[in-house]
């Protein structure tokens, strides 16, 4: 049979997508574009409207074609009855369930011959099959490692707690070892995901700094970038995270969202931390890490958000400079609290999100022009998307040499002669 994989989402769905595929071709199945699949299976994500009406169509539109349609991800585990309105036959793998995704696929391969076309449901309460299995990488470079499930927090906008539940640690040791073999097959660069790596271990005995503590001084030449960190679960950690950041294995990124400058928005979204404590906890990574690269998310429009409040997102931004603002204008989701709030006026919303933006490119163009002329040295990351070969600083800045100059899991010292909206163009110092 032929199987294709559709990812939506965040780089933990990326990592799911990465196993299930592995195990579909380790059953003798082919892997398949969209268009040439009998079945598709669909990782959906559910953190915006605009992405889920997408999924959707096309959970509707491929069954109208006869194609067995697979949905994982967060949506089935929160929109069940919509994705079954639009696709009555749609099969269901929950997304803690990733390591049955062959029995389902061999379901599917008997109902063709002549079994049972019941559509089925293959759920798990806990978590299984995460760590220390084949992946089928999208880039053979990166090992994407999650190392946790669910949040112990409950944002009055995130849908993604409902989905996923309670916060489950993955076993430091399994964790540990799930690195090790990816390094031992050629990986050089290691992405850390989960709803919130602050909150990692917080129902275990090891914390995430310790983690990455461990993590370091597995043997080889590789690199570790820490995905997403939420202030609050960063501020009981902090100076633990900073020693723990030191290592030259760990790139000098953060990515913490603030959703909002106002103190009132955030006290509405539920947030659990003030824009001072946000603050603080950036000062004191900046004073130990001068060129650290900060990765922010921001909700433009949140019930309730006045134009002073808007305005204090503004002067923020002006003031902290992040380089890269991840902005979403706000969508209700369902099951969440904000759902009962009154909306903004949809143009009001628009209206921000353009401002936001305009202010974002403005400060990242003139952030990267300073960058013109620097020489250091860069972990060479992957193929670039263009021709040549990504780099990246110590601080995950991307840099993009000639072809051929360099190979992946190497280093080399280069020159910044220019930049591009997306990235810096570099020549290798010999």
């Amino acid at each position: 049979m032929k199987v294709h994989i559709t990812t939506y989402g965040c780089s933990a769905n990326q990592a799911s997508s990465e196993i299930m595929i592995a195990s579909v071709k380790d059953l003798g199945y082919e892997f398949v574009d969209e268009k040439n699949a009998e079945v598709v299976v669909i990782n959906t994500c559910t953190v915006k409207y605009t992405t889920e009406q997408k999924i959707l169509h096309k959970i509707e539109d491929l069954g109208a074609k006869g194609i067995d349609v697979v949905v994982t991800g967060c949506m089935p585990q929160v929109q069940l009855e919509t994705i079954l309105e639009r696709n009555p036959d749609a099969h269901i793998l929950g997304v803690n369930s990733i390591a049955k995704i062959g029995q389902i696929i061999k379901y599917i391969e008997n109902s063709r011959n002549g079994g049972s076309r019941e559509r089925v449901e293959l759920l798990s309460s806990e978590p299984e099959g995460f760590l220390k299995t084949a992946h089928s990488r999208f880039n053979p470079n990166i090992h994407i490692c999650q190392i946790s499930q669910g949040c112990d927090y409950s944002c009055a906008y995130c849908i993604v707690t409902i989905a996923r539940g309670k916060l489950r640690s993955f076993d430091a040791d399994s964790i540990v070892e799930d690195i090790r073999m990816a390094v031992d097959e050629g990986c050089r660069e290691i992405w850390l995901t989960s709803q919130d790596n602050g909150q990692y271990g917080t129902d275990r005995d090891v914390l995430l700094p310790e983690l990455l503590r461990r993590i370091v001084a597995i043997p080889g030449d590789f690199k570790v970038r820490v995905g997403m960190m939420n202030p609050f679960s960063v501020t009981p950690i902090l100076d633990e995270l900073i020693d723990a950041f030191k290592s030259d294995k760990i790139y000098k990124i953060v990515h913490l969202p603030i959703q909002s400058a106002s103190d009132s928005v955030l006290k509405k979204m539920n947030r659990y931390h003030s824009i001072e404590e946000t603050n603080a906890i950036i000062s004191r990574l900046k004073d130990a890490f001068p060129n650290l690269t900060l990765f922010t998310d921001i909700i433009v429009g949140f019930p309730g958000e006045s134009d002073e409040d808007f305005n204090m997102t503004l002067e923020w931004v002006k003031t902290m400079k992040p380089d890269k603002v991840n902005i979403s204008r706000y969508t209700p989701r369902p099951l969440t609290k904000a759902l009962e709030y009154r909306n903004l006026d949809t143009r009001i919303v628009v209206e921000r999100s353009h401002k936001l933006h305009k202010l974002c490119d403005a400060i990242k163009l003139d952030s990267k022009k300073k960058m013109i002329g620097w020489k250091g040295e860069v972990f060479i990351s992957m193929d670039a998307k263009v021709k040549g070969v990504m780099a990246r600083t110590a601080s995950y800045k991307p840099v993009v040499l000639p072809e051929g100059s360099v190979s992946p899991g190497t280093s080399c010292d280069v020159e910044i002669y220019d930049t591009t909206a997306g990235y810096f163009l570099g020549r290798v110092l010999v």
